[in-house]
């Protein structure tokens, strides 16, 4: 069943769409997760991916910012083909926090969220007041600034993810790419990330996130992609697109769907499930 999908040619996806992919194929040594897929990320936007474990959407994710290579198809960045574009001009562009990160031993949290500096450095440019200044600003968005001597070692997991946050946030890319990067924090934090992330989009920059919550998905987006089995089932705005039939098709839910108390955005009731 199509839902809100609209199919866009090759040339239409590189003129309109900072980031797009044409007719892509994904796979992992002999296991193809997608084939034939197309997407066009809308500009200025906030776009979250949801679906169920195992459909894709973090195989979609590192696509985009060209942590895997596609078997077939391209990506494309600002109407060019992801996979010629010089690495340090990708990551001015573009910052990924994946899934899952590991620090070095021994590394403090400013040292690590410091990294993110790295792609606008070279050799005739090294550490500045302004590459302090972008991580001082990055620890303080995400309240980690009174961390900044400890070891990341020595933090909780919720603590862990915040410092790879600050460090995405220091990269001060145009576009923000984030794979659940809600995972370890408590409703609070997640709450503070998301509007977080809602601010930055308000002044301009683009956000893709894959979201396991979908009353924070519906709330916080203004574009869902909604997966199943490596395929995009629908896309659109949450109010347009997220319906009992789609949480049926996609997820296996019953649920009711009733207006959001607070922001007026679709809210996911689930029912008792009959097995």
């Amino acid at each position: 069943m199509q839902y809100a999908r609209t199919e866009i040619g090759h040339r239409e996806l590189s003129l309109i769409h900072r980031l797009s992919a044409h007719d892509l194929t994904l796979r992992y040594e002999n296991r193809t997760v997608s084939e034939s897929l197309s997407v066009a990320i809308p500009d200025h936007g906030f776009t979250v991916i949801i679906g169920p474990n195992a459909s894709g959407k973090s195989t979609l994710l590192k696509a985009l910012s060209r942590l895997i290579a596609p078997s077939a198809g391209q990506v494309l960045l600002d109407g060019k083909s992801l996979k010629d574009l010089p690495s340090q001009m990708v990551a001015r562009q573009l910052g990924l926090l994946p899934q899952t990160a590991t620090a070095p031993p021994g590394i403090t949290v400013f040292d690590l969220v410091a990294r993110g500096r790295f792609p606008h450095q070279s050799f005739f440019r090294q550490w500045s007041e302004a590459d302090r200044e972008a991580v001082e600003r990055a620890l303080q968005a995400t309240r980690i600034m009174p961390l900044a001597d400890r070891l990341v070692d020595e933090l909780s997991g919720g603590q862990r993810q915040r410092v790879w946050i600050a460090m995405l946030l220091a990269q001060d890319t145009p576009l923000l790419l984030l794979d659940e990067p809600t995972t370890y924090l408590d409703i609070t934090h997640q709450i503070e990330l998301l509007d977080l992330l809602s601010d930055l989009n308000t002044k301009g920059r683009l956000i893709v996130a894959v979201l396991h919550d979908l009353n924070q998905a519906c709330r916080y987006a203004s574009h869902l992609i909604a997966m199943k089995d490596g395929a995009i089932l629908a896309q659109g705005a949450p109010a347009e697109i997220v319906t009992e039939r789609l949480l049926l098709d996609v997820f296996g839910l019953r649920a009711k769907i009733i207006p959001d108390p607070v922001a007026g955005t679709p809210l996911v009731v689930p029912m008792r499930q009959n097995f």
